[in-house]
């Protein structure tokens, strides 16, 4: 929470742009949020969208003046449903939205600040879920699902959805766009729904969510290696749905391979923030809370006896190398093999490299090479970094510098992120000595 005792207009020596950006990296918290409960108001979501930036402007005029309130998120709410019964009045439109908002209003104003945020934080009406299990709706096509998804609760720009995909921008904006359109036509509710319909949209649901942790835990562009608030809404969301459903294996193998990789965020980025893989961890490094956690997560999985699942599999996978006390302990024949199992119940290209990269682990790199040299007309994966990286690895192991260097430039030049450039051009400059 923030505190209210923080008042710009005392900061006599902070600019007027600092102030912006510190009400801005506020908005950017309660963005996903405030979209959510004005979609669910509205039943629009390009509304709820103008009116959460409504609200931005109107916190740029006020909060220099009188500080962060106590609740950011409950005021911005409010600043929205008043610029939406604005809006209303404006067209003269006597509507039963316009008496909604107005009724939700008028309670919140009778509120203590404790009751709006547990409103806000109640997990089993959380808004937020209710916003994705919309955009996941069987009346949008399944690309739409999680494009549309990614922009507005990770708020990820539709470059990064783009590279999440390995698609170009121009498809993921019509996507969103045939995908907002979608909802309104409908009507949907942007609410969790119940018993076979819930079912029915899961598995969107699911991959939605794992994709906004991995935009998080390996960022696609920028600066930064990763973004750990993504990761935590990601999380955030995992165990609502855990607790929504405690014995789908599924959903809890989603969370278990999420807690044992969350773990590792503070061990992926030196301390020049340089890329640092696996292999080179500093395993201290590691959570051991969220480790016990997303063990824990994969024994309820195993015990509902669906350890078979495509989650579940990867949740294995994370825990063989959570288990491993040094890279060395790690089991790479058990990763290849789950990965073999994986390939089939989830066959796509980047499994395939993956189990490429477990077995040139587990049987040496002439092993990865046989089977990475099979993608190399995968159309999906023709300007996928990972790659070139992965077959440069393995060139390198196998003793084939110059080839190897070729293969880390190129995969370099396929980055989108600084970091994992820089570590690429590195290992690039390493194969000449």
């Amino acid at each position: 929470m923030l505190a209210s005792s923080v008042n710009f207009a005392d900061k006599t020596d902070m600019a007027m742009e600092d102030i912006h950006r510190a009400i801005e990296a506020v908005f950017r918290i309660e963005r996903a949020r405030l979209i959510a409960g004005l979609a669910r108001l509205t039943r629009d979501v390009d509304r709820a969208e103008e009116l959460a930036q409504d609200a931005l402007l109107v916190a740029l005029t006020e909060w220099p003046r009188g500080g962060v309130p106590d609740n950011p998120g409950a005021w911005l709410m409010t600043a929205a449903k008043r610029r939406a019964i604005d809006g209303v009045r404006h067209h003269a439109m006597r509507t039963r939205k316009h008496a909604e908002i107005a009724r939700e209003l008028d309670e919140e104003r009778d509120m203590s600040a404790e009751a709006v945020e547990a409103a806000l934080d109640d997990p089993l009406g959380d808004e937020l879920l209710g916003l994705i299990f919309a955009a996941c709706h069987p009346v949008i096509s399944p690309d739409g699902r999680a494009a549309l998804t990614l922009r507005l609760v990770g708020g990820l720009t539709v470059e990064e959805i783009a590279r999440a995909f390995l698609s170009n921008e121009a498809t993921i904006a019509a996507r969103i766009t045939r995908a907002k359109k979608a909802i309104a036509k409908a009507g949907v509710a942007f609410e969790v729904p119940r018993g076979a319909e819930l079912a029915a949209r899961l598995p969107s649901v699911l991959e939605v969510v794992y994709l906004i942790f991995n935009e998080g835990y390996a960022a696609t562009a920028g600066p930064a290696l990763v973004r750990p608030p993504l990761c935590a809404e990601a999380l955030r969301l995992g165990r609502i749905l855990a607790a929504l459903m405690p014995d789908e294996p599924e959903v809890l193998g989603l969370l278990a391979l999420m807690e044992i990789q969350a773990s590792r965020l503070a061990a992926r980025a030196g301390p020049d923030g340089r890329f640092v893989p696996l292999t080179e961890h500093n395993r201290a490094r590691w959570d051991q809370l969220l480790i016990r956690r997303g063990l824990n997560a994969l024994a309820r999985v195993e015990a509902l006896g669906g350890a078979g699942g495509p989650y579940a599999l990867q949740a294995a996978l994370a825990a063989c190398h959570a288990r491993a006390r040094r890279a060395e302990d790690t089991d790479w024949r058990r990763i290849a093999a789950l990965y073999d199992r994986l390939g089939q119940v989830m066959p796509s290209p980047v499994v395939e490299l993956n189990r490429a990269i477990a077995h040139s682990m587990a049987f040496g790199p002439e092993a990865g090479l046989a089977l990475v040299d099979t993608l190399a007309d995968a159309a999906v994966l023709r300007n996928y970094a990972p790659l070139p990286a992965a077959r440069g690895d393995f060139l390198l192991r196998a003793g084939r510098k110059a080839e190897a260097k070729g293969a880390f430039e190129a995969a370099a030049a396929l980055s989108a992120n600084e970091r994992e450039r820089e570590w690429l051009l590195a290992r690039a400059a390493a194969c000449a000595n």
